[in-house]
């Protein structure tokens, strides 16, 4: 009878970044076989749904290097360490699009790539947006421009091909 898990004989990190680790794990499959495979390890993420009103979406256009292109996207980011998603939503929301929510609200959350990676992305409405007393820092490598528009906008651009963004196109089926 073959055990409901795997069982990690060994792990090797091969590579250690700034948003992302790849460990080669050794590990007994469910069925008993033995195998190596390799893992991108990553933080949890929090997608966000900014919403001024119920029928407007803030998104924002950003340049993406692995794909060479501007994007349309919803804001998104990694929760630090030690950092709970929702003040993680609140921080990205006031980094990326200069607002501030009153109210955080868990909608979903799914594995992107579950094959290879190891992230969790938790999807929040986020409700209530005002402008804070002060700007907050950008990351370095963050070109981001935000704009509001219409879901019904947002969700035609996405059958337009025009967001190009699986989190994005999941995401503005959740509201």
């Amino acid at each position: 009878m073959s055990s409901e898990r795997a069982e990690v004989i060994s792990r090797r990190l091969v590579h250690e970044g700034r948003i992302f680790s790849v460990s080669v794990d050794r590990v007994v499959l469910p069925n008993g076989r033995v195998v190596d495979l390799e893992i991108v390890r990553h933080a949890r993420s929090v997608v966000l749904l900014p919403m001024p009103d119920p029928e407007h979406v803030v998104l924002i256009r950003q340049y993406r290097y692995a794909i060479d292109r501007w994007i349309w996207e919803l804001p998104a980011g990694s929760v630090d360490p030690g950092e709970a998603p929702e003040a993680a939503a609140r921080r990205e929301c006031h980094e990326e699009i200069g607002q501030l929510p009153s109210r955080v609200e868990l909608v979903a959350a799914f594995f992107p790539t579950p094959g290879f990676c190891d992230e969790e992305m938790l999807f929040y409405r986020l409700d209530g947006l005002t402008e804070p007393a002060a700007a907050a820092e950008r990351d370095e490598d963050e070109q981001i421009e935000p704009r509001t528009c219409s879901l019904a906008e947002a969700r035609q651009m996405v059958a337009r091909r025009e967001i190009v963004d699986m989190k994005t196109a999941v995401g503005l089926t959740l509201v």
